[in-house]
């Protein structure tokens, strides 16, 4: 993301996973796992909107940490199907996070569904504190329930995942959906106010 940027091997389930962590200037108030696009559509760690999404995080005090799924970079193993990519998100989660500290779980498109899942994994006692879901992936993946705070935000013209699609999986749920009028799934020129309604949605005291 920046030449500030560590990139480092982690352990994981199919082998070493391939990671990159952005520390605060300040010191770090918790850390924040963020999940990739799909591995076999081109998604990395390195994608626009997930280095979006670690900014903001770092902006808040975060530790902002991106992995590369298994198969993806250099990091060791093969595409699952998503039943291992969880499998790797939950191994981040568990070498990366301070038990002391808050958790901030998020991700982008089919990163989205992992999270979810991760998320709904994780022992009560170990849940995200707040979780951040761009683009999720709602047509062709079997995302989680997740938290009523849960930060969703999709594009009006998504051409990859159709608004209508997390709008129903968010109506169950009464949970709300951020919409970006006229901006497609990849928030191509609208990655500076991505960015500012993460921070701003954190920011907001829970209700």
């Amino acid at each position: 993301m920046n030449a500030h940027t560590v990139r480092q091997m982690l352990a994981g389930p199919a082998g070493a996973i391939e990671g990159a962590i952005d520390a605060p200037s300040s010191p770090n108030v918790g850390t924040a796992v963020i999940c990739h696009p799909h591995p076999q559509h081109g998604g990395t760690m390195d994608n626009k909107v997930v280095q979006t999404l670690a900014r903001a995080f770092v902006q808040l005090g975060f530790r902002a940490v991106r992995f590369n799924f298994r198969g993806v970079g250099a990091s060791q193993g093969a595409w699952d199907d998503g039943r291992g990519e969880v499998d790797d998100a939950l191994a981040v989660i568990a070498q990366q996070r301070d038990a002391d500290r808050p958790l901030l779980l998020a991700g982008f498109s089919f990163g989205a569904y992992v999270a979810s899942q991760a998320a709904a994994t994780l022992p009560d006692d170990g849940k995200p504190q707040r979780m951040v879901l761009v683009g999720p992936s709602t047509q062709k993946q079997a995302m989680a329930t997740v938290p009523a705070d849960t930060i969703v935000i999709h594009g009006e013209t998504d051409e990859v995942v159709p608004l209508a699609a997390t709008l129903a999986w968010a109506r169950p749920q009464a949970l709300p959906v951020i919409v970006f009028p006229g901006v497609g799934h990849f928030f191509h020129g609208q990655l500076s106010l991505l960015k500012n309604v993460v921070v701003q949605q954190l920011q907001r005291p829970k209700v």
